[in-house]
């Protein structure tokens, strides 16, 4: 239901200016009044927001809807409010699959119409919810103007104090740096440039990526993103350091020179905020995906369902295989340029073992890397332009046997295409590949873009990406199939619009702790992504490492966990589809039988009809509960840094007047990421909704719960 509502204008009296120049303001509140926004424009007509939580500002005057134009007067000042449009909305709306089953959308909303003396038009809307705000910009159509080229937008958010930060550094190619926890004084993206890890990056200014999450000394938690990007470049976000100000740094091209091409009319993305007096509460915020359009594709669970699948992969990450048959393709190789013997991974015998480890534990997928040719070519040669085939296999991969024995076995292929970061070329093979995959019955593809852009002065995050990205989803929904792209552009709730985009990487994953050169991903790493990239959506994190310390193959390498932190991820990290991404052997004891704590993998769910934060602190630990959709089951998982935590947990969140059988596996008594990480303990406790226990976290552990009801 949708309807007018002046609700939020009666605010505006009771707002006092924060700046000298400010002409009189019109305010948006939330609907439960705590988040109030100011607008108005001060005296040289430029544009200004402010934004208070619980009657305290967090966000000062900050000036917004500039903008610089290639060959056109920008806009910036001069501006007349001509009038203003109140609306609210209290709707629901069902995702497909995801973190919740049902969303509530409840926000206000004013859109603000201003013009210049030359008759010039800029709207600006705001939408304010209980958990956050959101406004974007709006250019009408303009008298003999069709196009333009943005060469800087303008949008301001003015601190009130040195705010403890959890920053990445802005990055135009990529995501996968680690977050650092600075004062927003601190915040240094300069000093990571030319990553020694990264196959890709560009820092060209002192800025950072978003999601950026900070906590202010009075304990509330701000969240700085963008939703719905799309024919748009990403925004960075520039850090004033001495006037404690973020600002928008629009990712560029070198061949445009400029930052993005619009047709008028044309509506920006949104730039968002989430305001939280608790860090959980920035987790179970669904803001970003609100601030979305309404799914455009319909069902899309007819050829897409969510499942945990197993892969050859990780085997390429730790050493024991190469993606290519001439043994020169391993992860040490890709990164030091080595030659070592043929130890092809995706042969048809390795791939069927595979699909019998998949089927015998109810694992639904399979991915398989390094089947198609090519992968010799892009590391002897160099020459990333077309090199792979998405149609060929290797000799020694008999790709109608394996699909033959994959449905025998009830297991569904994952199709991988590697674009070698060559969009032009990918785009002109989609319509045969994906031709290819609907007729061997595969319905998912992990793409991949690792490397520079081909062509030279494009970016992962600029403009010209960006429209090449929501191509290939395009491209995909006709053909109906689901998207898992890494190396991606960041997610801004499009799964909303486009629910084939399932999920991303987009973050330094698990495989950093396989190879990197600086120690892999520290035990801070998982309680911060899940207050930072995992804001944004689904994480194809690939978790589920049994061979904690490599051994076997990497005795300088290791994963900094427990082996009872590997099966939280399940559930702290959300994604429709997890890995199970060590190898079959690994999760065996040295008898032969699966080992115990294998059991949480195989019950874990994957599609949640509800999600509750029972408790974190944004660097330190995190504690997630999450209802299966379609079952009664409750799984709980919960992580923590270096520090050693006893997490009370209180089972409030089960329904009143049932019993449910809990399985704990968690920490040994010993256990402690790095000195002994395979300790552990499986216990069983009846539980209900009045229960309260208290779980031990190791250093870098964590611990996972299932929870199915016990009938009465």
């Amino acid at each position: 239901m949708r309807y007018l509502s002046f609700f939020a204008l009666l605010f505006a009296a009771l707002l006092v200016s924060c700046a000298k120049d400010k002409k009189a303001a019109n305010a948006i509140a939330s609907p439960d009044g705590k988040i109030v926004v100011q607008f108005g424009l001060n005296e040289e007509g430029r544009p200004w927001y402010t934004c208070s939580y619980a009657s305290a500002i967090v966000i000062d005057t900050s000036y917004i809807g500039g903008f610089e134009f290639k060959d056109h007067p920008g806009f910036d000042k001069g501006f007349a409010l001509l009038k203003s449009e109140a609306s609210s909305a209290k709707e629901t709306w069902d995702m497909p699959w995801g973190e919740y089953k049902t969303v509530l959308d409840h926000h206000n909303a004013m859109k603000f119409f201003l013009e210049t003396e030359d008759k010039r038009q800029l709207n600006v809307i705001f939408k304010v919810f209980n958990d956050g705000i959101g406004f974007r910009y709006e250019l009408p159509a303009q008298n003999n103007v069709d196009s333009l080229l943005v060469l800087r937008e303008t949008t301001e958010f003015n601190l009130t104090g040195d705010h403890q930060a959890w920053w990445q550094p802005g990055d135009w190619d990529i995501y996968e740096h680690l977050y650092r926890a600075t004062r927003f004084s601190e915040i240094d993206a300069i000093q990571y440039r030319n990553h020694p890890n990264l196959n890709a990056t560009y820092i060209p200014f002192n800025a950072v990526n978003t999601p950026v999450t900070l906590k202010t000394a009075e304990g509330i938690y701000l969240s700085f993103h963008e939703a719905n990007l799309t024919n748009y470049a990403d925004m960075t976000l520039l850090v004033d350091k001495e006037g404690l100000k973020f600002s928008s740094g629009l990712v560029g091209s070198e061949r445009t020179g400029g930052k993005a091409w619009i047709t008028l009319p044309f509506q920006t993305p949104w730039r968002t905020i989430q305001l939280a007096p608790r860090a959980g509460d920035l987790i179970e915020s669904t803001l970003v995906l609100n601030l979305n359009e309404p799914n455009k594709l319909g069902d899309v669970t007819s050829y897409f369902t969510p499942m945990k699948y197993v892969g050859i992969w990780w085997e390429m990450h730790i050493g024991k295989s190469t993606w290519d048959m001439e043994g020169s393709q391993d992860m040490t190789t890709y990164t030091q340029g080595k030659k070592s013997g043929a130890r092809h991974g995706a042969t048809t015998e390795n791939a069927m073992k595979y699909i019998d480890f998949a089927a015998e534990n109810g694992i639904r997928g399979l991915l398989v890397e390094g089947w198609n040719t090519g992968w010799d070519k892009w590391i002897n040669t160099g020459d990333r332009e077309g090199v792979f085939d998405f149609m060929t296999p290797y000799p020694d991969y008999d790709f109608d046997a394996v699909m033959a024995y994959a449905k025998e076995k009830g297991v569904e292929v994952i199709m991988h295409h590697e674009t070698s970061s060559a969009p032009r070329t990918y785009e002109k093979q989609m319509e045969e590949a994906y031709d290819f995959m609907k007729k061997h019955g595969m319905n998912s593809v992990k793409t991949g873009y690792v490397g520079k852009i081909i062509p030279a002065g494009e970016y992962h995050h600029g403009q010209w990406m960006v429209r090449h990205y929501q191509h290939v989803i395009d491209k995909a929904a006709e053909k109906q199939i689901a998207i898992n792209a890494h190396e991606p552009i960041k997610d801004t709730g499009l799964r909303r619009t486009y629910p084939n985009f399932i999920a991303r990487e987009g973050l330094r994953g698990q495989e950093f702790n396989a190879w990197a050169s600086d120690g892999g991903n520290p035990p801070s790493h998982i309680p911060t992504v899940a207050f930072t990239r995992m804001l944004s959506g689904p994480i194809d994190f690939t978790p589920g490492v049994f061979n904690i310390k490599f051994d076997e193959y990497k005795k300088e390498n290791q994963v900094n966990t427990t082996l009872a932190q590997q099966l939280a991820l399940y559930v702290v990290l959300y994604s429709p589809i997890q890995m199970v991404c060590d190898l079959p052997e690994h999760y065996r004891l040295p008898n032969g039988e699966m080992h115990p704590m294998f059991q949480f993998i195989r019950d874990a769910g994957v599609d949640w009809n509800t999600t509750k934060v029972l408790d974190g602190e944004v660097g330190d630990y995190v504690v997630i509960a999450r209802q299966e959709r379609g079952t009664d089951a409750w799984f709980v998982g919960g992580v923590t840094g270096d520090r050693e935590r006893s997490q009370e947990i209180s089972f409030s969140f089960l329904p009143k007047g049932k019993k449910f059988k809990a399985t704990f596996y968690r920490d040994g008594p010993d256990a402690h990421w790095n000195d002994n990480p395979l300790d552990y303990r499986i216990d069983t406790a009846a539980v209900d909704h009045n229960s309260i226990m208290a779980v031990r976290m190791a250093p870098g552990g964590g611990f996972a719960i299932s929870l199915f009801p016990v009938s009465q």
